[in-house]
């Protein structure tokens, strides 16, 4: 019998945000985060915007001499696990240390360094190039950092598939604790690519928004005026513990974690099948994995990109797995605020499901004027909505047609 997963800390870090409190405040309040890109000069780009973590200081993280054998992402990693950890209040001690493992993955890694180091290998040759590059560079290095500041030794692992990572990190974590593996473990997903090539890439392919004179209504999922996606950055993090581990401890309980999808598209390397048969198979398999039907599920975090396909294809296969119960249930997109997180986006918005879940309220989709043609459910536009929150189900779509769905449900002690 799968022991049962229970979820005892939450770290956030995101463009409305520091913290797991700060973020979940200001998605109550409506607030977007996107603005004029900083990180770099954008103005030969295209897209101008994204939603970017604003002063972040890693000095409250790291000593200055720790900074440059470090990318962005991983530094997002650490401050999202450090709060996670800490507010699970589990100890990682030499007797149980073996049973915490670490679980984060990145959609793409350290962009900002492969950046900087390529160039200065173009300006000085080979000799210029750092000897920090590769361990800031690779995506399982956030995981590293985070076990060897935590001392966790349990399994320590590290996913990479596109904007369904952080899902995926936290389904497979799942896995683990159900099946003895570990007892508890942290787990999410980090992303910090507003970086030239990244930005450019992703306008190239015409997916970002080019909303520049107005970047607070840019993100808008299933508008009308959609234009596309709004890069976003940050961390989602999440302590999970085996049940009898954490009551034994009498630790914080924010939400039960019930059910894990996934699937696979065979479609296409970027565009999402118009009927929506991968997505409307992921749901399907968590809602089979945690043995329920489609009408127990109340509140669902969109995947939402604000891409004209994406939202469609979204809405169709949500009808599809929910049948009648799609016109009830409560489905809205936090990327109309934090922007798209890329990796980062699945652990992000479990632990915004999550807090959903704990404070019974659904958070709103912002910028919704008029929805788009084919975008028709209730998409709790622009206020955020107290209700009754039994089950909750978080969306993650990545390129290659790769998709994750988590299932959580309300924890009453």
């Amino acid at each position: 019998m799968p022991r049962r997963v229970v979820v005892t800390g939450v770290g956030l870090m995101s463009g409305v945000g520091h913290t797991a409190e700060e973020t979940w405040k200001s998605l109550l309040a409506s607030q977007s985060g996107v603005g004029v890109i900083t990180q770099f000069d954008p103005t030969a780009f295209d897209c101008k915007i994204a939603c970017e973590v604003k002063d972040f200081d890693p000095l409250q993280w790291f000593e200055k001499k720790e900074i440059k054998k470090l990318a962005r992402f991983m530094m997002f990693a650490v401050a999202a696990a450090d709060e996670a950890v800490k507010s699970s209040g589990l100890q990682i001690t030499p007797e149980n240390c073996e049973q915490v493992g670490v679980y984060i993955g990145s959609g793409i890694g350290g962009f900002e360094v492969i950046e900087r180091e390529h160039e200065k290998y173009l300006k000085g040759g080979p000799g210029r190039i750092s000897p920090f590059f590769i361990p800031a560079t690779i995506v399982n290095l956030a995981s590293g950092h985070v076990s060897i500041r935590t001392g966790a030794k349990g399994p320590n692992s590290a996913t990479a598939t596109a904007c369904t990572t952080g899902a995926h990190a936290i389904g497979d974590s799942f896995r683990l604790i159900q099946h003895g593996y570990a007892d508890a473990m942290i787990c999410g997903g980090a992303e910090a690519a507003i970086t030239p090539m990244s930005v450019g890439g992703f306008a190239a392919m015409r997916a970002l928004s080019t909303r520049n004179d107005e970047p607070l209504l840019a993100s808008r999922p299933w508008d009308k005026d959609r234009d596309g996606f709004v890069m976003g950055e940050g961390a989602g993090v999440l302590m999970l513990e085996e049940l009898e581990h954490a009551l034994a401890r009498n630790a914080p309980i924010y939400a039960e974690i019930v059910g894990y999808g996934m699937s696979g598209d065979a479609f296409h390397i970027t565009a999402p099948s118009e009927d929506g048969d991968g997505p409307y198979r992921v749901m399907r398999n968590a809602l089979k994995d945690a043995k329920l039907a489609p009408e127990a599920i109340d509140y669902i975090n969109a995947h939402g990109t604000s891409t004209p396909l994406g939202d469609v294809m979204e809405t169709k296969a949500i009808k599809w797995a929910f049948g009648d119960h799609s016109s009830k249930v409560a489905v809205s997109s936090t990327k109309s605020m934090t922007g798209h997180l890329l990796g980062g986006a699945g652990g992000l918005e479990a632990g915004i499901t999550v807090l959903a879940l704990r404070d019974q309220t659904a958070p709103p989709t912002i910028n919704l004027g008029e929805p788009g043609e084919g975008c028709d459910l209730d998409y709790v536009p622009n206020v955020a909505r107290p209700m009754k929150i039994e089950y909750a189900l978080s969306n993650s779509f990545g390129f290659g047609g790769t998709n994750g769905s988590l299932i959580f449900k309300h924890w009453v002690a």
